[in-house]
């Protein structure tokens, strides 16, 4: 298999260089290049990485603009937002905006490798740290514990199980190989789940099977 290809961009040439490196020490994955954002569209329309980073706070063009305009492309890199700060704003409207992650820019190496490699199989990342605030519901339109249950009861038996699963972070293969499914079937079931729920994206339907409960439902093995 080809490396996954990945684009860093921060206004910062130095945080570009330290994150190409951590990124880079890994096989699988190659560094295609790095730009502040007013570059980034067309870097991405050029090299065509399957993975972005992205700065949230950039002086020529800030991160969640850049990410409405690659969301806008039409075969969109999954994104994940980085960032010093936790703050519920950044985390809201990047996630509102189509961001498959949240991290923050002191995450540990071998995690932040991990989160690209998650990305990259159509998975989702939340920096622990912030996690608690996403899955709070701070999404706009984040439904109460007993609406986001009635929102789930839509949902058939198998969509019940891949949320959870969702719910929990994993990748489309990681779904497919606990369910023993194969992945195309689980990207129709997420596709089901998305339009059902009315959800923008996987992490806000990650949001809702935790306020529903299923997370912690399944893991108590209820």
């Amino acid at each position: 298999m080809p490396p996954t290809r990945v684009l860093i961009v921060d206004d910062e040439v130095l945080v570009r260089s330290g994150l190409g490196l951590i990124v880079g020490t890994a096989p699988d994955l190659e560094v295609v290049g790095g730009c502040s954002g007013g570059q980034a569209e067309q870097l991405v329309r050029e090299l065509a990485p399957q993975v972005v980073l992205l700065d949230v706070r950039m002086p020529d063009l800030d991160g969640i603009s850049v990410l409405r305009r690659l969301r806008a492309l039409p075969e969109p890199p999954a994104v994940a937002m980085l960032t010093t700060f936790d703050t519920e704003e950044h985390i809201g409207t990047a996630l509102r905006a189509g961001a498959a992650g949240f991290l923050l820019k002191d995450t540990a190496p071998e995690q932040l490798v991990h989160a690209v490699r998650v990305l990259a199989a159509g998975g989702s990342v939340l920096s622990p740290t912030v996690a608690s605030t996403v899955i709070s519901g701070y999404v706009e339109g984040g439904a109460t514990d007993t609406a986001a249950a009635s929102l789930t009861g839509r949902l058939t038996g198998r969509e019940l199980d891949v949320l959870a699963l969702l719910g929990e972070g994993l990748s489309n293969a990681e779904i497919a190989d606990r369910l023993f499914l194969g992945t195309g079937t689980v990207k129709d079931h997420i596709s089901a789940i998305l339009s059902k729920l009315g959800a923008a994206n996987r992490v806000q339907a990650a949001v809702l099977a935790h306020r529903a409960g299923l997370v912690r439902d399944r893991r108590d093995g209820a």
